[in-house]
């Protein structure tokens, strides 16, 4: 289970640069009403309406199902691209930590320092610049030992992890 903080619509290329695996995202089914979007969402990742808690256990049991057949899934915990500018990392939800408790998968916190100055949209303007896009891979945190009582804890360490990451920069 991979967990990026999100700060642009380029996250999802520049984080996908970084994975020499099998992955999939999770990501907001109005995702789809994108022509180029809708292509690689419905042919290889997993839509959710955030609106109705029956899609998002469809999106869980997808999730997890291709978690049991090794397939990394990235789900963006903060489940939207911050509106501030420049972006701040906001609360974490807990669906990703309870199902990396659940199936007894590791966390990978990932914390994306700068695609917002490459590919910015600040809600008056949008635009991109030539860049280096810098992606950071921490250290996987074990969740075998885990219950779902403490997916609380999880959340909050790996917020922590991106938090203090995103500090140093």
């Amino acid at each position: 289970m991979i967990c990026p903080n999100h700060t642009s619509n380029l996250d999802v290329s520049a984080i996908s640069t970084h994975l020499n695996n099998y992955h999939c995202f999770i990501g907001k089914e109005e995702l789809l009403d994108n022509y180029v979007l809708n292509f690689f969402f419905k042919t290889i990742d997993i839509t959710v309406n955030r609106e109705s808690k029956m899609s998002s256990f469809r999106a869980f049991k997808i999730a997890g199902d291709r978690l049991k057949n090794g397939v990394s899934v990235v789900i963006f915990p903060e489940a939207t691209i911050p509106d501030a500018y420049p972006p701040a990392l906001h609360a974490f939800k807990n669906g990703p930590f309870r199902l990396a408790i659940e199936m007894k998968v590791p966390i990978i916190p990932v914390t994306s320092l700068n695609t917002w100055k490459v590919l910015w949209d600040t809600g008056k303007e949008f635009g991109s610049r030539p860049g280096i896009c810098d992606i950071f891979v921490h250290k996987p945190i074990e969740t075998a030992h885990l219950t779902l009582g403490d997916a609380d804890a999880l959340r909050n360490e790996v917020h922590a992890i991106i938090k203090q990451k995103l500090q140093q920069a």
